[in-house]
């Protein structure tokens, strides 16, 4: 059984930093890409990063580029989204998730994942 456990969300004040990780485990983790996403109150479903399984290759959305960098450990089986000048409208629940099929390439759309974890709250405060 495929399990992803986010960890490291928490309440910040605006400009501070957070730092997100996500285990995986019932899966070979290194053959899998591997995604952020957030959810807002209220709001879709909105990707924030991706990282291809090698490490290589990451994608962003525009509302995060430069300020987010997605990173991962393939020998400690997680997956990191370093997150610096928070904003307030950063605030939603982040999930990690696991594409379908190994060796598929990063994607921003959420149905391309098949594996998601339980979400971790980051609240950012004016």
């Amino acid at each position: 059984q495929v399990q992803l456990v986010e960890s490291g969300g928490g309440l910040v004040q605006a400009g501070g930093s957070l730092r997100l990780s996500c285990t995986a485990s019932g899966l070979t983790y290194s053959d899998y890409a591997m995604g952020w996403f957030r959810q807002a109150p209220g709001k879709e479903y909105e990707f924030v990063a991706a990282i291809h399984w090698s490490g290589t290759r990451t994608q962003y959305s525009d509302s995060v580029k430069g300020r987010f960098t997605i990173s991962r450990t393939n020998a400690k089986t997680a997956v990191d989204l370093q997150m610096n000048s928070l904003k307030p409208e950063d605030t939603a629940v982040y999930f990690c998730a696991a594409r379908a099929s190994a060796g598929a390439w990063p994607s921003e759309y959420s149905f391309d994942y098949a594996h998601w974890g339980q979400g971790t709250q980051v609240t950012v405060s004016s």
